[in-house]
């Protein structure tokens, strides 16, 4: 029995961290938490959201922006998101309907495409 999803890992080009931490960390708000010391030396980083845990790696030589792979965040107040990742840079495109959810998605500085929804009645 599979009882949870404990972490997704996304990809970041080696010695990316600064970058991918002040994206994360600083546009998205996202907390870091230290790694075990058994990784520590392995590049990368690990942030917490909620309980669940986004661990990047780092790794050269992947076509992220041509991967439809992504992590979806569950957001309050989505146009005002769409508006602070604009002024941050990032394309918001909006996502195909589906029910009971207002979405866009966008890249982040490495090509890693990103969802954000927003539920609604």
């Amino acid at each position: 029995m599979i009882n949870a999803v404990h972490h997704v890992q996304v990809s970041i080009p080696i010695g990316a961290e600064v970058e991918a931490r002040a994206f994360y960390c600083g546009v998205l708000g996202m907390s870091e938490i230290p790694k075990p010391d058994t990784l520590a030396g392995r590049g990368g980083f690990w942030l917490e959201l909620n309980g669940f845990q986004i661990h990047f790696g780092t790794e050269d030589g992947i076509e992220r922006s041509k991967s439809k792979a992504h992590v979806a965040y569950l957001v309050d107040d989505l146009e005002g998101w769409r508006v602070k990742l604009t002024n941050a840079g990032c394309n918001a495109k909006d996502g195909i309907p589906i029910p009971g959810y207002d979405r866009f998605e966008f890249r982040d500085p490495f090509g890693n495409r990103i969802e954000f929804l927003e539920r609604h009645d």
